[in-house]
């Protein structure tokens, strides 16, 4: 029985894992998982020619992101001076948000190690500019459709990881 190969990352990035991401045994805290992953989604995008996660509309609004739901799957410990490989596995886009499957590994010649894994799911918001008039009901910020400008890059980075 033969399996497919997995695909390729859309992204990786190495980092390397300092005192102040670590407890005083010198293990990663579990958080830390989440800015390693916030990292290398930040450079990803750089990488795609985007503002990082600030856009802004024609009309000089701002749109950024928020996470709103986080799964994360721990395997083994990250240690302190290692340099591990962060991933952007892939996405899943929807009209108001991006689902981001990642994980950190550590790399060896022997074969690399899966540390954690996570899926994390961030909203397109916009902000509401609030005048001294305005109600005060009004949210500070809405959802809104993922910007074209980003939608776009995604998609090519992902016909590109498929090979299409």
């Amino acid at each position: 029985m033969s399996t497919k190969a997995p695909q390729p990352p859309l992204f990786t990035a190495d980092y390397r894992v300092y005192i102040n991401h670590t407890d005083a045994g010198g293990i990663v805290y579990h958080a830390n998982h989440l800015v390693f992953f916030e990292n290398c989604r930040r450079d990803w995008f750089t990488q795609l020619g985007l503002d990082g996660y600030f856009l802004k509309t024609d009309a000089g609004e701002v749109q950024h992101f928020v996470v709103s739901k986080v799964e994360l799957d721990y395997r083994h410990a990250i240690l302190l001076d290692e340099i591990i490989s962060v991933r952007v596995d892939t996405v899943e886009l929807k009209p108001a948000s991006i689902i981001f499957y990642q994980s950190i590994w550590r790399t060896h010649p022997d074969g690399d190690t899966q540390l954690s894994s996570g899926k994390v799911v961030i909203a397109c918001v916009q902000n509401n500019v609030k005048s001294k008039d305005s109600n005060a009901a009004t949210p500070a910020m809405r959802p809104i459709r993922v910007p074209k400008v980003l939608y776009d890059s995604i998609c090519a980075a992902l016909s590109q990881q498929q090979g299409i």
